[in-house]
């Protein structure tokens, strides 16, 4: 999964770890203070995982591994969201199950998923360009039996965030994080990960473009409805990424317009 090394000490015979960042002590607070979680520790290999609102964490529950995802304060909407997701889902898709959920907390426990983060793969100079795109056939894939699986008679819901990010790459895909899951467009999805395709370092390449349209062709193979407003729902899945990163607004500008414009298929 996508992670950050932190500090590491033993200072227990557990391999307990130093916590160094005030989302970590938070973390390490609520699992000694809680008697939820009293069997529950950071391995000496303890790995704070990238979230840009919330805590998720490698530990070590009563012996067994897991994820606990720790939601702040205002965001048990969407602890409610990921939870339902994931209930609904796990059973037949390649996603976490959810073991537990604390609303006294404000956590969720999940297994954990072993493999490579899907960002560092595409973006890794080392990966060819076939495996790359035999990769896009397989999240198409991904996409579209989320999309059946939780399609209803008059409506559609999306995973929402969908970036290179939030998927890992082991024997197949496994998709994760999914708290921003709603009523939406298939066509979201696709967009949104198109633009994370682009966008992610090294951007808009024509390698980039080609796994868009690999990714793209793929998922209208695999499906009975139609991708509308494709190039409009890219660009403005660009344009969203400025908030993330102001550095590089110009070229993300640059790029929507020209999307835009001659579309994401010339």
């Amino acid at each position: 999964m996508d992670a950050e090394e932190i500090g590491v000490k033993d200072i227990d015979d557990r391999g307990m770890t130093t916590i160094t960042t005030k989302k970590q002590k938070d973390l390490y607070n609520m699992i000694t203070t809680s008697k939820k979680y009293k069997n529950c520790y950071l391995k000496h290999s303890y790995r704070a995982i990238k979230s840009k609102k919330n805590t998720v964490a490698y530990v070590i529950l009563d012996g067994k591994p897991r994820i606990l995802k720790w939601f702040a304060p205002g965001f048990t909407r969407q602890m409610e969201t990921e939870y339902s997701t994931l209930k609904k889902g796990s059973s037949a898709l390649n996603m976490p199950i959810s073991y537990e959920k604390d609303s006294d907390n404000n956590v969720l426990l999940m297994n954990y998923v072993m493999g490579e983060n899907l960002c560092d793969v595409i973006n890794d100079e080392k990966t060819v360009f076939s495996e790359n795109q035999r990769i896009m056939v397989l999240l198409a894939g991904w996409f579209a039996r989320f999309h059946r699986s939780f399609k209803t008679a008059d409506q559609f819901h999306i995973r929402g965030d969908s970036v290179l990010r939030n998927f890992i790459l082991a024997d197949c895909i496994w998709g994760v994080d999914f708290e921003e899951s709603r009523v939406g467009k298939p066509v979201e999805d696709i967009a949104g990960m198109c633009s994370s395709i682009l966008s992610t370092d090294p951007m808009f390449t024509s390698e980039k473009f080609q796994l868009c349209k690999t990714f793209i062709a793929s998922y209208v193979e695999s499906v009975k409805w139609n991708l509308e407003n494709i190039n409009e729902e890219v660009a403005y899945a660009l344009l969203e990424k400025i908030q993330w990163r102001p550095e590089v607004e110009e070229t993300l500008r640059n790029h929507a317009h020209k999307i835009r414009k001659h579309g994401l298929l010339r």
